[in-house]
């Protein structure tokens, strides 16, 4: 005997609405109250029943997928953003392309895919790219919605999701300042990157409003990386001036840092106490465990994900919003009182 697949009216039947009404609640949830989408969720659930993705894609005239643009994904930062955007993208039905910007060629690989393949929309955590790869639409008839994730490019009017970075130095240096430090060094991320400027004007606008000294010596150049954290570690083993404490723009350079000052005998916090950004996974299993700022990153995923699905239904504003998260201190093991004397 042949099964017979659920159709859509029986899911109408079920939940007790018009099939018109189920159509809505799954293709365009927006139309609908949330109390009725969750009805018609659970009735689907119940009967079985699978939207025909491809069909209605046809009908629409979209490709069925996105493009998300990473910069690193050998980066652990990254992995919850993309299970956030995976997570919100699943009920639509969109594929989901994920291109690392930065191996080789990575540029000219993704501007033909982009000229030669329609993709629904772009959500673009590199906010350094080419701006003929996030323009690669223009002159068709259908050119994607744009969304940004954590980088954006400052007077651009596409759509973003970012952290309030500077409030999140701002939380570093408080804590620092609280436990007794006076003399607070700062490992930054790459040059000309968004994030490293607003962590850092963070950083010296916290500093100078504790009557602290802003010492350029004691800004460290970094690039996101172990690392460079490492490197930056090495030359505050050669300071004869050492900061008692250091603020790092990523978890990896905090890790990065602490595991040189570890292989060079300097204890943390005993001799430095030293702050991360980000709370990646492997934070809270560091020795010792490290007290960092925390992003929500698996929200900055969905919300990205949402804005994008939104413009392309046309039911978001169309450009210019820029969604701005919290984040939080989380205080562990690697921050504590200021050491009488740094060791040498």
């Amino acid at each position: 005997m042949t099964k017979r697949f659920p159709k859509i009216r029986d899911v109408a039947e079920a939940a007790g609405v018009s099939t018109a009404t189920v159509s809505r609640a799954l293709s365009a949830p927006e139309m609908v109250s949330r109390d009725t989408r969750a009805i018609v969720l659970k009735a689907v659930e119940a009967t079985g029943y699978r939207m025909n993705h491809a069909a209605r894609n046809l009908r629409r005239r979209q490709a069925g997928g996105i493009v998300v643009l990473v910069p690193n994904l050998a980066n652990p930062f990254f992995a919850q953003i993309l299970s956030g955007i995976a997570t919100a993208m699943a009920p639509s039905g969109y594929n989901v392309l994920i291109a690392d910007t930065r191996q080789a060629d990575a540029g000219s690989s993704m501007l033909d895919y982009l000229h030669n393949n329609r993709a629904d929309g772009l959500i673009v955590l590199d906010a350094g790219l080419p701006e003929e790869v996030l323009s690669a639409g223009q002159g068709r008839a259908f050119q994607p919605p744009i969304v940004f994730a954590c980088e954006w490019l400052e007077g651009d009017d596409r759509a973003s999701v970012t952290i309030d970075n500077a409030y999140g130095a701002r939380l570093a240096i408080d804590h620092l300042v609280a436990l007794g430090h006076r003399r607070i060094g700062h490992v930054m991320g790459p040059p000309d990157n968004i994030l490293t400027l607003t962590r850092a004007q963070g950083t010296r606008a916290a500093l100078a409003a504790h009557g602290l000294a802003v010492r350029e010596g004691w800004f460290f150049a970094g690039d996101f990386s172990l690392g460079s954290g490492a490197a930056a570690a090495q030359r505050w083993l050669a300071m004869d001036d050492r900061p008692t404490a250091v603020f790092c723009a990523s978890d990896a350079m905090a890790g990065g840092f602490v595991g040189a000052l570890h292989r060079a005998g300097v204890r943390v916090p005993g001799d430095v106490s030293v702050v991360g950004f980000d709370d990646i996974e492997i934070a809270a299993h560091l020795v010792p465990a490290l007290t960092t700022i925390a992003q929500p990153r698996r929200l900055i995923g969905e919300t990205a994900a949402q804005k994008l699905l939104d413009l392309i239904r046309k039911t978001g504003q169309p450009g210019g919003v820029r969604d701005v998260l919290p984040v939080e201190l989380v205080v562990r093991e690697s921050t504590g009182v200021p050491a009488r004397r740094s060791p040498r």
